[in-house]
């Protein structure tokens, strides 16, 4: 078993005092949070039986993890995490496809002239996007492949981080969803590339990493300033493709007659006038030169602002 499973155990346990778990402190801790011991009884299992869950030394049933997710007071993305990670194994990377993005939802994406959309896979790749898109971040075309990845963006690319008013509230919700997604496949090695770069460049990240942090990519709200639209409040929604589950289509909106909108608008003009139509996917353009988990490409995108 992964030690991924014992990992999180322990950072959701040290993060729960024993006043909010309905226990009597004897105010004799040497460390924050719950002990094992503390977290068996809440759960009534041994604690030999949960000392040997967190060491990855044993597997759990589907009612211990149910005890466990009460015990823990583990939100519904936090449960719905335990459970991928209970049923991986890290020993044997599962082996999938490479991702391509379907005729129909290519077309429902190009159909989406007015509004910024890409559709996002594994580890948060980018796989395709549309014009108003690449307006509202970066040309995704002018990257390598490999480094078409949003997380990774996010965290290295200066233009991209600089669009957001509040970049570490928002940065740390991607990381929470990268640990989200990384419970379908711990083995991953292009994952584990990705947070072994991440966690070397920044520090926030590597902190965050380490928190163990999860959360579901729904829908929410971005803060942007934009050196062309100006200050944007967009409201962002997911679409997640049932033929291919690890592939989600996500769209950014503003509601009509806000300032927003309206800078949607101008995008929207310059994206026409740049010729920006040609771009609507990694298939448009060759791949530029590259090593995987390089920052080259971002570093040439970073003299000039997003078009």
């Amino acid at each position: 078993m992964s030690s991924e499973l014992g990992d999180f155990l322990k950072a959701r346990r040290k993060e729960l005092s024993p006043a909010t778990a309905g226990l009597t402190d004897d105010g004799r801790r040497r460390v924050p949070g719950l002990r094992r011991e503390e977290v068996a009884l809440l759960a009534s299992i041994s604690s030999g039986y949960y000392t040997r869950l967190e060491q990855g030394r044993r597997r759990a049933s589907e009612p211990v993890l149910d005890a466990l997710a009460r015990a823990l007071r583990l939100s519904e993305d936090e449960r719905a995490y335990l459970f991928e990670l209970s049923g991986k194994d890290a020993g044997r990377p599962l082996r999938r496809p490479a991702q391509r993005v379907r005729p129909p939802l290519r077309r429902l994406l190009d159909d989406l002239t007015h509004t910024p959309a890409l559709v996002l896979g594994r580890r948060t790749d980018i796989l395709a996007w549309n014009p108003p898109a690449a307006a509202l971040f970066t040309d995704f075309a002018l990257l390598p492949r490999d480094e078409r990845n949003f997380v990774r963006l996010v965290f290295c690319h200066p233009v991209v981080r600089a669009l957001y008013t509040d970049w570490p509230h928002m940065a740390r919700a991607c990381v929470a969803q990268l640990r989200m997604e990384a419970a379908r496949d711990p083995a991953d090695p292009r994952l584990t590339t990705l947070v072994e770069e991440l966690s070397v460049r920044d520090p926030d990240f590597r902190t965050w990493w380490a928190d163990h942090r999860v959360a579901v990519r729904t829908a929410g709200t971005k803060a942007l300033r934009h050196p062309t639209a100006g200050e944007l409040t967009l409201d962002w929604s997911t679409l997640t493709d049932t033929a291919d589950p690890d592939q989600q289509l996500v769209a950014l909106t503003a509601a009509p007659g806000t300032a927003s909108h309206d800078g949607l608008r101008r995008l929207r003009l310059l994206g026409r006038m740049r010729r920006l139509d040609a771009v609507t996917s990694e298939r448009t353009v060759p791949d530029a030169p590259g090593a995987p988990g390089s920052c080259s490409g971002s570093a040439a995108a970073t003299d000039r602002p997003p078009v």
